[in-house]
């Protein structure tokens, strides 16, 4: 229980997927003056080190951001993203990944606020160190799913939740679903964001087909593939379910999406798209 580690996976096109769709929500959110509230529901360390023995065993990141940071032909919708990245390199090496609360941290502004939860007992102390000195963040060793409970509705009333669960568990699919229709009864004009795994497609088909029967409407699928579907153990693909996304989202990832998938497959295998699982 709770072994999974993201120091094997960071920076790899899954991190490169939901953390270019992360800083396009945040930064549509800080269109209006009124302040939101950041919910990660399974933050992990915050900070990755590219050159650790985990991250090194898999050389993930070599096929994920590490193909994308430093290219000039980049669209400008990733600029938001990529500055995050090159803010925490700035040598010109590669050497740290940050994760969401990194991300996070970057983009919001002084009045809004976040709230990180992690239970895993040796990544929680290195969320805790990135942020004791930030007055506009709580972290708690807690359960994640809990959080869409007892913090929603915050008093702003405007808020994102991501929702990024390991998935050692089968469970986690349906709890990721149960959580967002718990925050969803709470606070039903909050953007929700659930991160999800191709693994098995099965397991994601139960995931969608739970959601569409759900009742909330207005829901995004985007997803990134970087092999066929198969049988085999191992992520061939990614993708992030959005509930209330903001207005121009789809829009924008159809604009990202070819250029991403060209050049984190550059075999061409796979597919890429956004489409509405729900509409309006």
């Amino acid at each position: 229980m709770l072994s999974y580690r993201h120091s094997f996976h960071a920076g790899n096109h899954a991190d490169v997927l939901k953390h270019t769709v992360l800083s396009l929500i945040l930064s549509a959110m800080k269109e209006k003056e009124k302040p939101f509230l950041y919910l990660d529901s399974h933050a992990g360390a915050g900070r990755y080190l590219l050159s650790s023995e985990q991250a090194e065993r898999t050389g993930e990141y070599l096929e994920g951001i590490a193909r994308i940071w430093q290219r000039d032909d980049a669209p400008a919708l990733l600029a938001p993203y990529l500055e995050v990245v090159r803010h925490f390199n700035r040598a010109g090496q590669l050497r740290y990944y940050p994760g969401s609360p990194l991300l996070a941290r970057q983009l919001l502004r002084g009045e809004d606020k976040l709230h990180l939860t992690e239970l895993h007992v040796s990544d929680y102390p290195l969320l805790r160190s990135e942020f004791h000195k930030d007055p506009r963040a709580s972290v708690l060793r807690a359960d994640g799913y809990q959080q869409l409970k007892s913090q929603l509705p915050p008093a702003s009333r405007r808020g994102v939740v991501l929702i990024d669960p390991p998935y050692e568990l089968k469970t986690d699919y349906q709890d990721g679903v149960s959580a967002i229709q718990e925050g969803y009864k709470r606070f039903a004009t909050g953007v929700y964001a659930l991160w999800y795994p191709v693994v098995l497609r099965q397991q994601v088909k139960r995931t969608l087909s739970a959601l569409e029967q759900s009742g909330i409407r207005r829901i995004l699928q985007i997803e990134l593939a970087v092999r066929p579907d198969s049988d085999r153990r191992g992520m061939t693909a990614s993708g992030m379910i959005v509930i209330n996304p903001p207005w121009k989202l789809e829009q924008q990832m159809n604009a990202l999406l070819p250029w991403l998938h060209q050049t984190l497959v550059p075999s061409g295998q796979g597919h890429a798209f956004a489409r509405w699982l729900v509409p309006e």
